[in-house]
């Protein structure tokens, strides 16, 4: 049966806010709007919504099925996350899309909101907390990405091109050490 816990919905809701780190990925997005003009918020919201409660319910299976554990998927995705980090800190760009059309499925709902990362967390979550905690904690998260994505062109005003880098820098090395926990908590059970 449901059984709504506001404590474990809080503390789900801010482990993945932490790891989706939508405010710190507002440089980011400005970039990707002023490259392809518009980002579609709803399109890109819905999409990782989906995305998270999918690999909430079948991760874990379909890691199985192609053979790789939670503990290399999520090696991997601190690799990810150390890599976007770096990219935040330096202010180098590692990806490279040419020609992105659009701003909604890639790179949005996935890989920045719904990554490795967020992927691995919902794994973890669903180990410690009850599924429908997890869900409402999504769902708080995905109404938070969309509003952030709807109204980054007026926090890109307000913050101004030096507040933006110096929150970029923040967050990315936050970024970092999630990126650095994630590999250390699961590199030893690989071995």
């Amino acid at each position: 049966m449901f059984s709504f816990d506001f404590r474990e919905i809080f503390t789900a809701s801010m482990i993945l806010f932490a790891v989706i780190d939508i405010i710190g990925s507002i440089p980011i997005i400005i970039d990707l709007r002023k490259k392809v003009g518009h980002i579609q918020s709803e399109k890109a919201s819905i999409v990782a919504c989906i995305l998270m409660i999918v690999f909430l319910f079948l991760g874990k299976e379909i890691l199985n099925l192609i053979g790789i554990d939670v503990n290399s998927f999520a090696v991997a995705g601190s690799f990810i996350l150390f890599f976007i980090a770096l990219e935040m800190i330096l202010g180098i760009q590692l990806y490279r899309d040419d020609a992105p059309e659009t701003a909604a499925v890639v790179p949005l709902a996935f890989p920045l909101i719904a990554g490795a990362g967020t992927m691995t967390s919902l794994l973890s979550l669903r180990s410690e907390f009850q599924t429908v905690n997890i869900i409402v904690a999504i769902i708080v998260n995905i109404i938070f990405v969309y509003i952030v994505l709807k109204s980054s062109g007026r926090i890109e005003r307000v913050l101004g091109k030096q507040g933006i880098n110096v929150i970029r820098k923040i967050f990315g090395v936050i970024l970092l050490a999630i990126a650095v926990k994630l590999f250390t908590a699961n590199i030893k059970d690989l071995f």
